[in-house]
């Protein structure tokens, strides 16, 4: 169709990822939001302001920050960031968002992230392949943490 405009979801991009953690779903919430896990398994210096309407920092590694605003704040089930755009790239107008939902099956916590808005401009390309590979990485020590903690809690 000759002088049809794409919708911002049309120039977008995410990521799904999902683990499944043999631990109490509440741990894997508090991986998700306490600072000294965050610190564990994402980045050092994670800065968390556990409300909705609260803050979300971490610094990934020495070249990839990430920092957020907590839309949604459902202890135990959901934490929904809206992250603000890197400044080292282009302007856009898409919003990029990293959706965490916690269930329980077979009493086991299952953990999906859902990530979506990344802009499909090819300046872009580098930083959304990071994030979408770095997360698969990062929720496999997470789960490693999460694991580990709850072992060492005496029952």
């Amino acid at each position: 169709m000759a002088g049809r405009v794409a919708t911002v979801a049309e120039r977008t991009r995410g990521y799904a990822h999902r683990i499944d953690v043999n631990a109490p779903i509440d741990m894997v919430w508090r991986g998700l939001i306490d600072p000294k896990m965050l610190s564990l398994w994402y980045g050092p210096g994670a800065r968390v302001t556990a409300k909705a309407g609260g803050s979300f920092y971490v610094r990934a590694d020495r070249d990839l920050e990430r920092e957020a605003h907590i839309d949604v704040f459902e202890p135990g089930r959901r934490l929904r960031l809206i992250y603000m755009a890197p400044r080292e790239l282009p302007a856009n107008d898409a919003v990029m968002i990293d959706d965490f939902i916690l269930d329980t099956e077979q009493g086991v916590a299952v953990l999906r992230l859902l990530g979506s808005g990344f802009p499909m401009d090819e300046a872009w390309d580098p930083y959304y392949q990071r994030l979408r590979g770095g997360w698969g990485q990062a929720l496999a020590r997470l789960k490693v943490a999460v694991e580990r903690q709850a072992k060492a809690k005496p029952a």
